[in-house]
């Protein structure tokens, strides 16, 4: 007995040990991204072996531009859709969360997860899309990270350039272009809205542009853009 509870003691500490280096190595990567722009994300990376899949030679639309060259209207929609209190809080919308929550226990699934700009941004740069509890813990501990060592604006800036807006285009440049042919920096405020409701599901609404649950929902977002506040 005392041979068995040694060695799971033992293993206890090695896995911790595997976990405590698997946040510091993802905290290296926070600390470097703060000052450099990301090249890829691991959201990339999945959406981009998927199509090649299909097509060995397929590339990704994705083109980074400052913070300063995307269009306010854009970063108002973005606020106004998916983070009304993107500015004020420390990474999590706790109301949200528990509206999430009780989604779920509803559904008898886990179908809302209450994310913030920040969390989706964790999600994006270092996680998958599968649904788990524990990927949403793992997405709790790099938004801590996050936003600690970002600024709101910093934060903001890699969002907007690396999120999916449809099948195989990441960021706003690429968005702007390949759906309205202009550039980022010159998206309108209707356009932005239309972009900004096209985030929870974008691959769906690329091949679907002209829903009318999109068309209702920018609406809702040109409505909201106003009182919307930006970093």
């Amino acid at each position: 007995m005392k041979t068995l509870g040694r060695w799971l003691k033992y293993g206890l500490l090695g896995i911790l040990g595997l976990f405590t280096l698997w946040q510091l190595w993802l905290l290296c990567w926070v600390l470097l991204w703060g000052w450099v722009n990301p090249g890829t994300t691991r959201f990339m990376e999945i959406r981009l072996a998927e199509l090649r899949e299909k097509k060995p030679d397929a590339q990704l639309k994705q083109q980074w531009v400052p913070y300063e060259r995307i269009s306010v209207h854009l970063k108002r929609a973005i606020i106004a859709a998916e983070d009304a209190k993107f500015v004020d809080h420390e990474g999590f919308d706790w109301d949200g969360i528990q509206k999430a929550m009780e989604k779920n226990q509803k559904k008898g699934r886990f179908v809302a997860g209450g994310s913030t700009i920040s969390q989706q941004l964790a999600k994006n740069l270092f996680l998958t899309p599968n649904k788990s509890y524990f990927r949403k813990a793992e997405e709790a501990i790099i938004t801590l990270m996050l936003e600690n060592l970002w600024s709101k604006e910093r934060i903001f800036e890699v969002y907007l350039n690396v999120i999916e807006w449809g099948n195989g285009v990441f960021g706003a440049e690429a968005a702007a272009r390949h759906y309205y042919n202009i550039g980022a920096a010159q998206l309108g405020p209707e356009q932005a809205a239309r972009l900004a409701g096209m985030v929870p599901n974008p691959r769906y609404y690329d091949r679907n542009r002209g829903a009318p649950g999109l068309g209702r929902k920018t609406g809702i977002i040109l409505g909201r853009m106003p009182g919307a506040e930006i970093p």
